[in-house]
């Protein structure tokens, strides 16, 4: 195949996924169907059905493109680096950077249509949960084990310690968002108060310093805040 022909299959591919996204965030899952998809991308059903052989096929090509490039925007897909980081600023701008990517109407939309069909579609939740919370708590994990090293946080189970640190940070926002709707997203600062003090519970629990060092830091902080 020449370069000229693969190009091409690529913009056919990216319109194609762009127009499917925009399609299955207005009428849902059940309620989208090739040819709306083909009509909104200017192209032919059969050209969609060459591209991704099925509907299941291209939603789940739509949830990567859409949980990838969150992902990109947080940073998950290129490794991290520590050097200079303290434990604390690392978690803190983790945190609020993952709430801002992900508490969004789009991605809101996105979760409560995939969670609307995962007992007749399964794999459509396996690939927003591997897409999303998943790729999430292993980049956690990695600063985890990290920090478990250079003596800032105690020495435990990466994975474990990760999940905790993701689901204090997601957990209350994402319920209210799921049962709520967009209007319950918190304003920006709002999400940022709630990131600084979800990854402050985290360190407190996993920190490696003397319990009492670690209390006086806690008041420390609190005065700080109250001024």
């Amino acid at each position: 195949m020449s370069n000229g022909a693969e190009t091409r299959i690529k913009r056919s591919q990216i319109k194609i996924l762009t127009a499917a996204e925009d399609v299955f965030l207005r009428n849902g899952f059940v309620g989208t169907n090739m040819d709306a998809v083909a009509k909104h991308a200017g192209v032919s059903k059969q050209t969609v059905y060459a591209r991704f052989n099925s509907k299941e096929a291209l939603f789940i090509q739509v949830v990567e493109q859409m949980t990838g490039s969150a992902a990109c925007d947080i940073g998950e897909d290129v490794e991290d680096n520590f050097e200079g980081k303290s434990v604390k600023d690392f978690f803190i701008n983790a945190a609020i950077d993952q709430l801002s990517v992900v508490m969004t109407p789009r991605l809101m939309r996105l979760r409560r249509m995939v969670i609307g069909e995962v007992e007749r579609f399964p794999e459509l939740g396996e690939s927003l949960y591997e897409h999303g919370p998943q790729r999430s708590i292993r980049r956690i994990a990695k600063a985890v084990a990290h920090y478990g090293r250079v003596g800032e946080l105690q020495e435990t189970d990466p994975y474990t310690a990760a999940a905790h640190f993701n689901w204090l940070v997601m957990g209350a926002p994402i319920n209210s968002a799921m049962m709520l709707g967009d209007k319950s997203i918190p304003a920006k600062n709002e999400l940022e108060s709630h990131a600084r003090e979800a990854a402050n519970i985290f360190l407190a629990a996993f920190s490696a310093e003397e319990p009492s060092r670690r209390n006086a830091n806690s008041i420390s902080d609190t005065d700080i805040r109250g001024r």
